[in-house]
């Protein structure tokens, strides 16, 4: 093979490993999230599904939700656009599967006297890249609420978008913070950017740069990804959602989003707040490079699995927003601090580089 062939093949094992690692960890979030609210509930949770007698803490429900759904009618309303029926639940997970190729799970590791990536898609814009993919991700939204032919399923699309583009141009406000201090778009040099320390011992992580716009941020994902306290779009118990005429694999496509949403909101508050795959006193160790490049990704990893569980935990504890709070929160308060935080940010780093 050439050195070209080669590279392209590498690049899609990465990309294959991404999107298997994101899939299966939104498989098992599915798990944790009945888990955890059964917990914090006082309820014993999922645990019906069983093989063999065997219920293993009910991680079987894991196999049997996709195979219900997979044998459950697929079912479009008589009036509805049977194309745009189908067509949105791929696009909002297609968008959102493909941020996880822009996440730089770890360093790059030399073998062979050839450097490689371990980020699916090197990209000088990474950041750009995701967002980019997750404001597009909106249409999905929009598409299902017409499609259905439902008034219903159209007013909870509209409040989606008007929600997830609300809450974009707070992120991108928010990130404008961090990105400056860090001075590249490029996922994989913030994360470089982040290995030096500060008063001698300190690690340069965003969150100790910028604990301000973590939490910003986190808000604002949290919202962006529709989910509790901001399930406004899909909260079936009380306001009919915008996939509320979806059924089988293209209705469990749709939670699949969430889920993937979030992982992509995990993976980019580590990478931009929590330093990617470095951890202090890791290099310390002795190891070799490819064995400490292999560490860092499960170092991310962690990171990820950490934030996930903060969200978690959020989830099940706050109530759901009214929409005007929902909006007024992002627009009247998100967006004003994260320009306040900008403004902070740039004068410190100027009157630092002028003394």
């Amino acid at each position: 093979m050439t050195p070209a062939m080669i590279g392209i093949s590498w690049s899609f094992v990465k990309i294959f490993a991404a999107l298997n690692f994101g899939m299966g960890l939104a498989a098992f979030l599915s798990w944790v999230e009945r888990k955890q609210s059964a917990l914090l509930q006082d309820r014993i949770g999922a645990n019906r599904a069983d093989i063999l007698g065997a219920r293993a803490l009910g991680l079987f429900h894991i196999l049997a939700d996709p195979i219900k759904l997979l044998f459950k009618e697929d079912f479009v309303p008589p009036q509805g656009q049977r194309l745009w029926h189908d067509l949105a639940p791929a696009l909002s997970l297609g968008c959102s599967a493909l941020c996880l190729a822009a996440l730089p799970f770890g360093d790059a590791v030399v073998l062979g006297g050839k450097t490689w990536s371990l980020q699916p898609l090197p990209m000088g814009a990474g950041v750009v890249f995701v967002l980019a993919m997750l404001s597009v991700g909106v249409h999905g939204v929009v598409m299902a609420g017409w499609s259905s032919a439902s008034a219903y399923s159209l007013l909870g699309g509209l409040r989606g978008a008007a929600q997830m583009i609300s809450y974009e141009v707070a992120m991108l406000s928010i990130l404008a913070g961090p990105l400056f201090l860090y001075g590249t778009l490029d996922l994989s040099e913030a994360v470089q950017a982040q290995a030096r320390t500060f008063w001698s011992f300190f690690p340069a992580w965003g969150i100790f740069l910028q604990p301000a716009a973590f939490i910003l941020f986190l808000i604002a994902g949290a919202a962006e990804t529709k989910r509790a306290p901001f399930d406004i779009p899909e909260g079936e118990a009380e306001i009919v959602g915008y996939f509320v005429e979806y059924s089988g694999m293209k209705f469990a496509m749709f939670m699949t989003n969430d889920f993937i949403e979030t992982i992509v909101l995990a993976g980019l508050s580590t990478a931009l707040f929590l330093g990617g795959w470095h951890l202090p006193g890791l290099g310390r160790l002795g190891l070799s490079q490819p064995v400490f490049a292999l560490a860092g990704v499960g170092v991310f990893a962690a990171k990820m699995i950490a934030v996930l569980w903060l969200l978690m935990q959020v989830r099940w504890t706050l109530p759901r927003l009214r929409y005007d709070q929902l909006l007024a929160l992002g627009w009247k308060n998100l967006l004003p601090l994260s320009l306040a935080n900008f403004a902070a940010t740039a004068w410190i780093v100027w009157w630092s580089r002028a003394g």
